[in-house]
């Protein structure tokens, strides 16, 4: 009998120690998936909140230049405090590099967007191109152009930038209007492209140049006709 009461008791002991880890189990489980579940959503908003403020920051910097643009202007236009701000950019620096760059990238989605199909009409390719240089975003990086060229701190994340940017814009002009880099002169012609199309959103800045600029569009179309084809 003492046996048999000494191994119920054992055997009861497992059971119940048996059950209290599949306990511990399940809760660790849940609560991980309850941590997972959480982050997901504050993952979204944060980047909700990142985007805010890059778009903010170019709609500031287009119209109140540098000097008018300081990270509690940007959160105020975003609708965020200045913390949330400096949370995602430590500096107005980081800020502002960051806006220009991130825009300059959706933009040239949307430019490769308008070609889905790779090769077209070049006037409607150069027309295109154009119309990266008259908008906000080139009124902004503009304005990060000329405080880069008075500050030290800013003038070698500008330049880095710039040149990144300029390098993915050539890429995507020579795709859309089907040049040849190989062929000599023609990497160069593609450049006065793009310098052209900067020239014009210069133009653009003080008075409506529309009229004079379709002319110069038609004009360059039927020149890179001759010389690409």
């Amino acid at each position: 009998m003492g046996a048999v009461s000494t191994a119920d008791t054992t055997t009861g002991r497992s059971e119940d120690t048996t059950a209290d880890t599949t306990a511990d189990t399940d809760t660790a489980t849940a609560a991980d998936t309850a941590a997972v579940a959480e982050r997901g959503p504050k993952q979204d908003r944060s980047r909700v909140t990142r985007k805010r403020l890059l778009e903010a920051a170019v709609s500031c910097l287009a119209e109140h230049g540098w000097a008018g643009s300081t990270v509690s202007v940007v959160a105020e236009r975003a609708g965020v405090s200045r913390g949330a701000a400096q949370h995602h950019f430590r500096t107005r620096e980081d800020l502002f590099t960051a806006a220009v760059e991130y825009v300059a990238e959706e933009r040239s989605l949307a430019l490769r967007d308008l070609f889905p199909h790779g090769p077209a009409d070049r006037r409607a390719v150069v027309a295109a191109l154009v119309d990266l240089y008259t908008g906000p975003l080139f009124r902004a990086a503009l304005h990060l152009w000329v405080a880069a060229s008075n500050e030290d701190q800013l003038r070698p994340r500008v330049t880095e930038l710039e040149a990144r940017v300029g390098r993915e814009t050539h890429r995507i002009a020579v795709e859309l209007l089907h040049a040849d880099e190989t062929v000599p002169g023609v990497r160069e012609t593609v450049q006065g492209v793009l310098d052209m199309a900067r020239g014009l959103g210069l133009a653009n800045l003080l008075t409506d140049d529309t009229g004079r600029r379709d002319k110069v569009v038609a004009q360059w179309a039927a020149l890179l006709d001759e010389v690409l084809d």
